[in-house]
């Protein structure tokens, strides 16, 4: 066996210097988060039926129309939906039909676990990386590592952290989208990456047993695209690059076991619009039909906007 040299050598990650989460200064807290959305039918009415503003509307009818025809609502999401508040709008949109499955990378699950035991979340990673503390709590990563250990073994990691948190019953477990979605059975699913979250740089942290509840979470995805066919609504929310490369893999799979996946919506929404999203969420999957949508403007105002559009046009 070759012998480690000092130039691959890794870092010892049982030697990091951590400290405790009630120590951190964080910058979204529940206090300041959303509050419930109804309807404002006479504002959307007056909108012009031009460019975005019809998009909006029709994007709304769009997921109307699957809700009511039962089909796939699929909704990705990176992280920071859940940093600027907006876990009660995305429960409520769950609790009332509007949402079959829900696809997140590995940050998202991060921030939904300390929301749900903390109720806040999020540092300033421009101070904390100066002096190597960023991501270096030390609850966080205990936490998932023990929901990862605890998980049966036919639990992807999304429905590992939804029971962990449902076991644990924490204070704010009414914020948690993970704990919502698990206890509604309704599919969440982690793709993450190695080294991309902050519970790679802990101890606790067990590669092959992420990675594996991971792919197993990817499988699941791969099946539930097939709900998309005729009416359905795929969405992505903030994922630059992770959520639309997993959706572009999981819609292959799809349609080589199943064959048609076509004729369904598919949206992006983001502060600004980047090339993947629109590549592999927006144009590619619908080129054998379907329409497309991309929808740019902050997450805590365009987020809120079209949950009140699916109210409004609902009654």
């Amino acid at each position: 066996m070759a012998k480690s040299t000092k130039k691959n050598k890794p870092a010892d990650l049982n030697k990091v210097k951590r400290y405790s989460l009630g120590r951190r200064s964080t910058k979204s807290d529940i206090r300041k988060f959303a509050g419930a959305i109804g309807t404002i039918r006479p504002f959307f009415d007056a909108l012009p039926e031009f460019l975005k503003a019809a998009d909006l509307k029709n994007l709304a009818i769009a997921i109307i129309k699957a809700r009511r025809d039962k089909r796939g609502l699929i909704w990705m999401m990176g992280a920071h939906p859940l940093k600027v508040g907006l876990s009660p709008v995305i429960i409520d949109l769950l609790k009332n039909g509007y949402i079959t499955h829900i696809a997140v990378n590995g940050a998202f699950v991060i921030h939904d676990l300390e929301i749900a035991f903390w109720g806040r979340t999020s540092e300033e990673v421009s101070d904390t990386i100066r002096d190597g503390s960023f991501g270096m709590v030390e609850e966080t990563p205990r936490y998932l590592a023990e929901a990862v250990l605890k998980a049966t073994e036919n639990a992807g990691l999304g429905e590992a952290v939804g029971a962990y948190i449902e076991g644990k019953s924490p204070d704010f477990r009414k914020y948690s989208v993970v704990y919502e979605a698990y206890r509604r059975h309704i599919p969440l699913t982690v793709h993450v990456g190695i080294g991309t979250d902050t519970i790679a740089q802990h101890p606790e942290y067990d590669a092959a047993a992420w990675g594996r509840k991971s792919h197993l979470d990817f499988r699941i995805l791969a099946n539930a695209v097939k709900s998309l066919n005729s009416g359905g609504v795929v969405l992505n929310i903030g994922s630059a690059v992770t959520l639309p490369e997993v959706f572009l893999k999981a819609l292959t799979v799809g349609r080589n076991l199943s064959g048609r996946i076509e004729n369904f919506t598919a949206a992006n929404f983001d502060m600004i619009q980047h090339y993947r999203p629109n590549e592999n969420v927006v144009r590619r999957p619908i080129l054998n039909g379907g329409k497309g949508y991309s929808i740019t403007g902050h997450h805590e105002i365009m987020l809120p906007l079209l949950a009140a559009a699916i109210k409004s046009y609902e009654r």
